[in-house]
């Protein structure tokens, strides 16, 4: 198998990056200022993220299209606005989840933000549902999440207009004599932006905001940030056996979808009328012990009502945090459990989520 590699690979290599395998690509986890720093300089300052290794899918067509999407996903596509973002997800017939994803309405039609390790499959089950063979990928387009306090600052710099963006809200602008597309979104719990920009011109892009003094932030700390802000992480937090309102993201499908036809309505409307028999959580340990994911929880009689999915150290919180799935009658905050840490009972208690406090920005920004 080919290892891929991003159009900022070298740029990667010349900061000191150090390299893991994330699915297919060589990606960097961290710099040499470590993980918790850049953890920090994310919260406090500025963060770039290189997410090109995310699927890029755009389809183009009339209102038909429109109907067509609908049955394939549980977001009300015919209510977006140009230029507006959803978080939405592809759905198996039973219930669980493909893949999550972001769903943007473009001018005569959507882009689709797919997860690096499903975009392959998802496209094949997009394509299937849509019957169109034709889909590709845009393998042309880099990805880069620009996250933190100062981004909206530093990039307004060097992308005039792009602070005047509304939350989940994009367009496109010019940079290089090139239209590239931004949204005001992120997975770090901070205001930030997603920038989609050819291959040939993001080194450019990336080298002026590093210019203007912010850094270059790994995978590692992309976790760290996205745990805190209590945002699943797919095949981990969520897969294929979960769905969403398992996942407390019921919040992301669209109400009046519910008495229509996209896959697993069905069981999603039974789990809203009966109930569901696990949820995910929130969990705090009582000390500084990480439980990693597969930790098994337990209710203070030692029956195990549940598992971890992530578990790390939260630099922002500096507490050791996790979210997994219990049985419900163990979800509700404060619910004392034990976590099985390396044979030991470590005392912990169910949380809301999330850990941090989103800093998104709504409405219109003046800089």
């Amino acid at each position: 198998m080919n290892i891929k590699k991003t159009s900022l690979y070298n740029l990667h290599k010349k900061h000191n990056a150090k390299f893991v395998e994330f699915a297919g690509y060589q990606m960097p986890i961290q710099y040499s200022k470590g993980i918790i720093a850049e953890h920090k300089s994310t919260r406090t300052k500025s963060g770039i993220f290189d997410v090109s290794h995310m699927g890029q899918l755009f389809l183009f067509g009339d209102e038909s299209l429109t109907e067509k999407l609908q049955n394939i996903f549980p977001t009300d596509l015919k209510k977006l606005k140009v230029n507006q973002s959803k978080y939405s997800f592809l759905m198996k017939e039973n219930g669980g989840i493909y893949d999550d994803l972001i769903i943007t309405k473009i001018n005569k039609g959507f882009m689709i933000i797919l997860n690096a390790a499903c975009k392959d499959n998802d496209l094949k089950i997009i394509s299937t549902r849509l019957n169109d063979d034709q889909l590709k990928l845009n393998e042309n387009l880099s990805l880069i999440a620009f996250q933190g306090p100062e981004a909206k600052i530093i990039l307004e710099k060097i992308v005039p207009k792009t602070s005047k963006l509304e939350f989940m809200n994009g367009n496109f602008f010019s940079f290089y004599k090139e239209d590239i597309y931004i949204t005001r979104s992120g997975y770090t719990g901070e205001d930030g932006f997603e920038i989609s920009i050819s291959n040939k011109n993001v080194v450019n892009l990336v080298n002026e905001l590093i210019n203007e003094g912010s850094s270059l932030i790994g995978l590692g700390a992309r976790d760290t940030l996205r745990l805190e802000a209590g945002l699943c992480l797919y095949g981990h937090d969520i897969n294929e056996e979960t769905s969403p309102v398992e996942a407390n993201l019921k919040w992301a499908i669209s109400k009046n979808r519910i008495n229509e036809k996209f896959p697993g309505v069905e069981k999603i409307k039974t789990q809203l009328n009966e109930g569901v028999k696990k949820l995910r959580v929130g969990i705090k340990p009582n000390s500084k012990v990480i439980a990693r994911e597969f930790t098994k929880i337990f209710d203070e009689s030692n029956n195990e009502i549940g598992k971890v999915t992530s578990g790390t150290y939260g630099p922002s919180v500096d507490a050791s945090i996790a979210m997994g799935y219990v049985t419900n009658d163990y979800s509700k905050a404060n619910t004392k459990v034990f976590l099985e840490v390396r044979g030991k009972k470590i005392p912990a208690s169910i949380c809301k989520l999330p850990f941090y406090k989103k800093n998104y920005v709504k409405g219109t920004i003046n800089v």
